[in-house]
């Protein structure tokens, strides 16, 4: 059985919702996301929105293509994000350990205060949750990948 392109937009958008939920589930039950996490978040809300868009009934070649944008710009964004996790490639500056000057720095000010928050800041370039050796990032490169080759 072949599928129509309005039905395989709507699965593509579909998977993007699922992986924008999960990301979501995985921030409630305690893993804050990066800054590159976040990026990553992005594209799949557009996927859902150009979803939305397929059911109301606008040109689908124009949707599926912008959705095919979306779905590559996230990948890519997960495999960018996957290297600088493993060290493969420095990542920016804003989120990872590379090219911070802590010299100036006290023992009080590198250690959080018991009547401060909790730092906001969470690394790009560490691994917080992996499953088969693959982490967040990872998988959100492969399945959105997958997805999107359907």
């Amino acid at each position: 059985m072949l599928l129509s392109s309005k039905q395989l937009g709507l699965i593509a958008a579909g998977g993007s919702a699922v992986l924008l939920l999960a990301a979501f589930l995985f921030q409630a039950a305690g893993y804050a996301p990066c800054a590159m996490c976040i990026w990553q978040r992005y594209p799949h809300a557009i996927a859902i929105a150009i979803g939305v868009l397929l059911l109301v009934g606008l040109p689908i070649l124009l949707l599926l293509m912008a959705g095919a944008v979306a779905a590559s710009v996230t990948a890519g964004i997960g495999m960018f994000h996957t290297g600088v996790e493993r060290g493969w490639w420095e990542g920016p500056t804003s989120c990872t350990g590379s090219g911070l000057d802590m010299s100036n720095l006290s023992a009080a000010d590198l250690l959080p205060s018991a009547s401060s928050a909790p730092s906001a800041l969470v690394m790009c370039d560490e691994v917080a949750w992996e499953f088969l050796s693959l982490s967040m990032a990872s998988w959100n490169a492969v399945l959105r990948v997958g997805i999107h080759n359907q």
